[in-house]
């Protein structure tokens, strides 16, 4: 008969390898973008509810965890699906999701660094494992789902993000989203200035607030090339070559900033945030700042 010290050890054994099995499972972006929400997380309160609305937005089907008091029996009774009813104010606590998976995403200026696309679906997926950690519900933008809650819509999320890397317009289309609601917007924003008002101005009209971060390599802030470079364009830009890169470096500069001035004008008269990234610094506190954002959103 094998000593209860044997047992406690083989019972830890088979935990950690059932844990071993079950990370083994998880796209290695999900496990980098979990460890990614624990280090914000640590530096976060929970924060506290004031009550739902009672102004009607739509049926969503029924997910383990919601209370059996908001099953609409009426509606589920026309289908072989159990729904519930979702208010205005359950979808301001919904927060719309999206990255850029254009082309110019996959720049980056060195081996060493991420390209801007993993990046961005790092940041986007980190914000999720938050929202939801916090009690909110996520969804991706343009991808038709409702938002939802808990580890599976989070598993949903990044499932959803692998099987749509092919290329995608440089910003969101716009769709009509609840009053209240928030979108984040993760990109080079490399856009035209008119391009990226339109955009946000759709969703700002209807009175959605959002966020946009802009994810950038290094490289196209400081322009760091010297000598004879030619410039290819990754998404049919053509190409330029220059006999002296450094040459061009300052005016680079300015018009750069003019671009970042513009933006942040926008995003400003809109009621949103802009906020920007670089794929040579950690994710934790771009993560932190967006998350407290948010919050400040949701009037915490």
């Amino acid at each position: 008969m094998a000593s209860p010290g044997v047992t406690v050890r083989r019972d830890r054994h088979d935990v950690v390898h059932r844990a071993e099995e079950l990370a083994s499972g998880l796209p290695p972006l999900l496990v980098a973008a979990d460890q990614v929400a624990s280090t914000v997380s640590q530096g976060v309160h929970g924060r506290r509810r004031v009550g739902q609305g009672e102004t009607f937005w739509q049926f969503r089907r029924y997910e383990p965890g919601d209370a059996t008091s908001r099953i609409d029996w009426r509606r589920s009774a026309r289908s072989q699906s159990i729904y519930i009813r979702q208010t205005e104010w359950e979808a301001a606590q919904s927060v719309w999701l999206w990255r850029d998976a254009s082309p110019s995403m996959g720049y980056r200026s060195s081996k060493g660094l991420s390209t801007k696309a993993n990046r961005a679906e790092l940041l986007l997926l980190a914000l999720a494992s938050l929202l939801i950690r916090g009690g909110e519900h996520v969804a991706l933008l343009g991808d038709g789902q409702p938002p939802a809650g808990g580890r599976a819509a989070l598993q949903r999320v990044a499932a959803r993000l692998e099987t749509s890397a092919a290329s995608t317009p440089s910003l969101p289309a716009f769709e009509p989203l609840p009053r209240y609601a928030r979108v984040v917007v993760f990109g080079d924003l490399l856009s035209t200035p008119d391009e990226i008002k339109a955009m946000v101005g759709a969703f700002a009209a209807r009175g959605v607030r959002g966020h946009m971060v802009q994810v950038l390599d290094p490289a196209e802030e400081t322009l760091p090339f010297s000598g004879r470079v030619r410039f290819e364009g990754m998404e049919e830009d053509g190409e330029v070559l220059f006999g002296r890169a450094e040459s061009v470096r300052d005016a680079y500069g300015t018009a750069f900033a003019a671009h970042r001035d513009a933006l942040e004008a926008l995003a400003r008269t809109a009621g949103w945030t802009f906020l920007v990234h670089r794929t040579d610094r950690p994710p934790e506190p771009m993560m932190l700042a967006l998350y407290l954002a948010l919050a400040e959103d949701f009037g915490v």
